[in-house]
């Protein structure tokens, strides 16, 4: 799977920027002309900050949509269905710094449960925690924005599933990694 050029992500930011607008409006974005990259299956995150601060992050982890479908999707989501926010307003548009994080496809942690830790690179790896029902994802940048060891990251990645931390070390509890290419344009 190629990597995106910094133009093609320059071009995922001004996307996901057009499709927060449009959805902040009501209205739905109808695909542009892109480069065929985006019309690769991928996986894809839409972070929106404001003031250095979480507003919204949603994406689609596995590669299951052309990239420009599933930026247009994951970008209005997370400005407006992000469960943990109300969703973004017109008059918040110019201060949303935006972050698209394109994904490799999971792929499980070659690794014993007690072992983990030695497997997972910090500021490399994102990590999908599976089990008991539930599921969790972190991107690759969030252990390093917090400082956390590959411990701390695999634990935290057990809470964001709604299970408890260390979790990660049962048998019956899959853990995946991917990478991710990040994107990201500050307000404008």
């Amino acid at each position: 799977m190629e990597m995106l050029t910094p133009e093609e992500g320059r071009t995922a930011v001004r996307l996901a920027r057009k499709a927060v607008e449009k959805a902040v409006d009501g209205e739905r974005m109808m695909l542009p002309d892109l480069p065929p990259v985006f019309g690769e299956k991928r996986g894809v995150f839409v972070t929106i900050k404001r003031q250095g601060r979480l507003r919204g992050c949603i994406g689609l982890p596995y590669p299951v949509k052309p990239l420009g479908d599933a930026i247009l999707e994951a970008a209005a989501s997370a400005a407006l269905k992000d469960p943990r926010f109300p969703p973004v307003s017109r008059r918040e548009l110019a201060d949303l710094d935006l972050e698209v994080t394109v994904l490799t496809p999971p792929r499980p942690l070659d690794c014993p449960p007690e072992e983990r830790p030695n497997c997972v690179e910090v500021g490399k790896h994102g990590l999908i925690v599976s089990g008991l029902g539930r599921g969790g994802l972190l991107l690759p940048q969030v252990p390093t924005e917090y400082g956390w060891d590959s411990r701390e990251f695999l634990d935290q990645t057990c809470v964001k599933a709604g299970l408890s931390p260390g979790c990660w070390q049962r048998g019956d509890v899959a853990v995946q990694t991917f990478e991710g290419q990040i994107f990201e344009e500050k307000a404008v």
